[in-house]
């Protein structure tokens, strides 16, 4: 369990987090929005609710580079500029523009047949590269499968997952291009492509073809657990598990860690900020190439997938233009934007080190600092106050909800294994985070200001109790 040392560094942590990248060249304005910028997530620190690195960049100007909290609790290692990070989705982007580079040298088309590469895969004739690329294969989820129908005792890598949709032939989805359905599936197979077509592995392709013309010194493929490495500046990822034990060794992600193109790519904040320059200076491909890259792709209805070579595209009436793509794995938390319109940059690498389960991606309120506008402060409340409200709760047929203070907030259990937070509408009202419909807890006190019920409404189920709370 967490004890009290763990909680005093995280504040330690908190308090001695360094800006690494100078300000003496901003303007007036970058400053303002750097200050804020660091308040937001310094304050989200605090709270449990943000560990990692951040990127904030203004016409290629950095404004804000700086690490929140800890890269390595055991260790008691703090982050630094340098911390390595798993991009976890991210690194679809990068198996999507390998793949043009080798259309762009005539060795592929996007629209061949997978089958010409893969002809183990006979049974989905039909899916091209493209299908793959834009997530509209129909192709059903390799980790399911793995789960459902592979060998256990089998690390899983591409090849044995190529052997496995062999084997079992799982029926798709949907027939190609007539959906949009977000699939690892598909990534993973053109990394396999990828190597086939190379006759190099997809770690030295990338690295050939992308990394080392980019002087992304510090950006590999890793298969850390498979291959037993240890990587320096390596920025763990932690999880918590029910009982509220921090989890950096995490067992999924050791079953796939032989996989990749769908993930597994390492880099860090600076790395991806030269990735996303050499994108806008069209160092590996024509300005017309590049362009593409971010073109709509379109099912055969003729509707807009919003999705081009591993990037959503997005139009804001703000913001104009932009780009991005987020990833979640054993313990990442990662996003990478780029608003095209408007020149400014954000990515945040995060390995969730404060395990708590309140992570988020600030994004929203990035996006509104970077613009100048107005962002709602969150309502924090005192432990004291919370603790008031946590205990165990009886509905009028007997049934228990437990409700706890932790991490600087209120959760309600639902099981042994889910528990979601209580997020503060005021002093008294809370609302259940991430459920829908919307479900709010209101507490009520006697008139010694002591606890004595909660009252659990759901309108739009017609739900409306009363639970008491246990003495």
């Amino acid at each position: 369990m967490k004890d009290l040392l763990s909680s005093l560094f995280i504040v330690m942590l908190f308090c001695s987090c360094k800006q690494t990248s100078s300000i003496v060249q901003l303007n007036k304005s970058q400053i303002e929005k750097s200050k804020k910028l660091d308040s937001l997530y310094s304050e989200m620190l605090k709270y449990g609710e943000f560990n990692g690195n951040v990127l904030i960049a203004e016409n290629d100007t950095i404004i804000l580079q700086k690490s929140y909290g800890v890269a390595n609790r055991e260790k008691l290692i703090t982050l630094n500029t340098n911390s390595i990070f798993n991009l976890a989705s991210i690194t679809k982007q990068f198996t999507a523009t390998a793949i043009y580079l080798l259309a762009n040298e005539n060795k592929l088309s996007l629209d061949d047949d997978l089958t010409k590469f893969l002809p183990e895969l006979q049974y989905y004739k039909g899916i091209t590269i493209n299908h793959l690329i834009h997530h509209t294969s129909g192709l059903p989820d390799y980790m399911n499968l793995y789960n459902e129908k592979g060998d256990q005792s089998k690390l899983a890598t591409n090849d044995y997952i190529i052997e496995l949709f062999a084997k079992e032939k799982p029926e798709l989805l949907f027939k190609p291009n007539e959906k949009w359905n977000y699939s690892n599936t598909g990534y993973v197979l053109l990394a396999s492509i990828i190597e086939r077509v190379s006759q190099t592995s997809y770690p030295v392709y990338l690295r050939e073809r992308i990394f080392i013309p980019l002087a992304m010194t510090q950006t590999n493929v890793y298969c850390i657990h498979k291959d037993n490495l240890n990587v320096k500046n390596l920025a763990i990822g932690y999880e918590e598990d029910a009982s509220g034990n921090y989890l950096g060794n995490i067992a999924y992600a050791k079953s796939f860690d032989g996989v990749y193109g769908q993930g597994r790519i390492y880099s860090t904040t600076s790395d991806l900020f030269k990735w996303l320059k050499g994108l806008k200076r069209n160092q590996l491909l024509s300005a017309a190439q590049t362009k593409s890259l971010f073109t709509n792709y379109q099912l055969n209805s003729g509707e807009n997938t919003n999705y081009g070579f591993g990037w959503f595209l997005n139009t804001h009436k703000d913001y104009g233009n932009y780009i991005d793509h987020t990833g979640n794995w054993a313990g990442y938390i990662t996003l990478i934007e780029q608003h095209l319109d408007n020149n400014k940059t954000v990515i945040m690498l995060q390995n969730n080190g404060n395990a708590t389960r309140k992570t988020k991606i600030p994004f929203v309120n990035t996006q509104k600092i970077m613009y100048d506008q107005k962002i709602e402060p969150n309502l924090r409340l005192s432990d004291e106050i919370l603790n008031k409200y946590a205990g165990i709760y009886i509905s009028e047929k007997g049934s228990e909800t437990k409700i706890e203070c932790k991490d600087k907030a209120l959760w309600v259990t639902m099981n042994s294994t889910m528990k979601f937070e209580l997020i503060p509408n005021t002093t008294t009202k809370f609302t259940v985070d991430g459920f829908s419909p919307t479900v709010t807890y209101e507490f009520i006190s006697n008139s010694e200001g002591v606890i004595e019920k909660c009252i659990v409404q759901q309108p739009a189920q017609g739900i409306d109790l009363t639970l008491k709370k246990k003495n």
